[in-house]
């Protein structure tokens, strides 16, 4: 794409995709490729669900766009179904994960203003973590090469090491509103945090008057094999920023609040023009349709075992090549030995999708409906790709 009309903020592969089928891409030559990427965890059933598709269409049909000044049916029954099958009373619908972050920055924020104490503004959160690309959220991830060049670090951010909660009681000062964290890291490279952790920083807001606020933009909807992964640990946040999945490939997001956390958030102090619009509220609908359905999250889990197991086996075969995997659900991680990017190109090479990773990480991020062949079929393909690796390891050291 080099000298094209477009900004060159993106390190493209030289691919271009005519059209998709379940976990299959077909580049504009017919050549096909396993999509263990999904857009980054966004294509949550896969390409071309007739499901996704047929809302789609049908709203396509009817109205776009009319703005938060008037109800949207759609989107008031996307949130009821939200609410219900969540810890949240509340939901505001954005276009992305970093919108409904900011969202959840502010109603933190917004809620110890209203509750006398205006002082409490600053939220703590954990080296690794990626939380979007506006302003706001880069400070929040912290991370270095996403701040540089951009003036100072927007204020109100405190961070600590991953998965050190001795060290966030520590941080936690007068100013402190609330304390951020992703469960499951992605950008960072596939790290969860212990349930037991999460648990003591419930315990840890609970006990200093904070908000826990989750970004489950993509550990969630189904991605770990329980609709969000804070589940697994049996606490609950009071805020929490989705996104991708929900969407299924159509931009939307949202930010999940208690009754409480929420009660600053009056007519006037937020909004959005094209949050929440009909055709994102068509297709947020069909994804829950799919994904709450009876049985569809135990397969899930069943899946990932069977992936899971397959990448271990590859792992053992070339130790020269994979340290280890990790992650949970259908949101695993390969712990490379060799650069991310030499593995992530010889994947390529055996037209397998996956995506770069903090920690020296291959982030494999299949759809959820990814079938048993698929599976093999990935994972006959990563072997493929590891052997060539080690041979030529092995052919260097001669």
């Amino acid at each position: 794409m080099s000298g094209s009309a477009l900004y060159e903020t993106f390190a493209r592969a030289p691919l271009a995709f005519e059209r998709g089928e379940g976990s299959w891409l077909v580049t504009e030559k017919g050549e096909r490729y396993l999509d263990f990427a999904a857009g980054i965890a966004v294509n949550s059933l896969g390409h071309g669900h007739p499901h996704l598709v047929a809302a789609l269409k049908d709203q396509a049909e009817k109205l776009w766009h009319v703005s938060n000044l008037y109800e949207i049916p759609g989107q008031r029954r996307l949130g009821e179904r939200l609410v219900e099958a969540t810890f949240a009373d509340k939901v505001f619908f954005t276009n992305s994960g970093a919108e409904a972050l900011e969202c959840a920055i502010k109603t933190a924020r917004r809620y110890q203003f209203v509750t006398g104490h205006p002082e409490r503004f600053r939220v703590i959160t954990f080296e690794g973590a990626f939380h979007g690309r506006t302003l706001a959220t880069i400070a929040a991830g912290g991370q270095y090469k996403y701040l540089e060049g951009f003036g100072p670090k927007v204020d109100g951010f405190d961070q600590v090491p991953f998965d050190d909660i001795d060290a966030a009681e520590k941080a936690i000062t007068p100013e402190t509103a609330a304390i951020l964290l992703e469960p499951l890291q992605g950008e960072g490279g596939i790290r969860s945090f212990p349930l037991q952790s999460l648990k003591r920083l419930r315990q840890l807001c609970d006990k200093h008057g904070l908000l826990l606020i989750f970004d489950e933009v993509q550990c969630g909807i189904g991605r770990t094999g329980k609709l969000f992964a804070h589940e697994w640990a049996g606490v609950t946040p009071d805020l929490m920023a989705i996104a991708k999945g929900i969407g299924g490939g159509f931009p939307m997001g949202a930010c999940l609040a208690t009754d409480e956390a929420a009660r600053g958030m009056t007519a006037g102090v937020h909004g959005t023009t094209f949050g929440g619009n009909p055709l994102a509220m068509a297709v947020g609908n069909a994804v829950l349709d799919v994904v709450l359905e009876e049985g569809f999250l135990e397969d899930v889990n069943r899946k990932a075992l069977l992936f899971k197991q397959g990448l271990a086996a590859v792992a053992d075969e070339f130790p020269d090549v994979i340290e280890g995997i990790r992650g949970d659900g259908l949101m695993l991680g390969i712990k490379c030995v060799m650069p991310n990017g030499t593995v992530n190109g010889a994947l390529r090479d055996q037209h397998l999708l996956a995506v770069p990773a903090g920690d020296n990480v291959i982030r494999l991020l299949p759809p959820l409906t990814v079938t048993d062949a698929d599976i093999q079929e990935g994972l006959k393909r990563l072997r493929s790709a590891a052997k060539g690796l080690s041979e030529a390891v092995a052919a260097a050291a001669k």
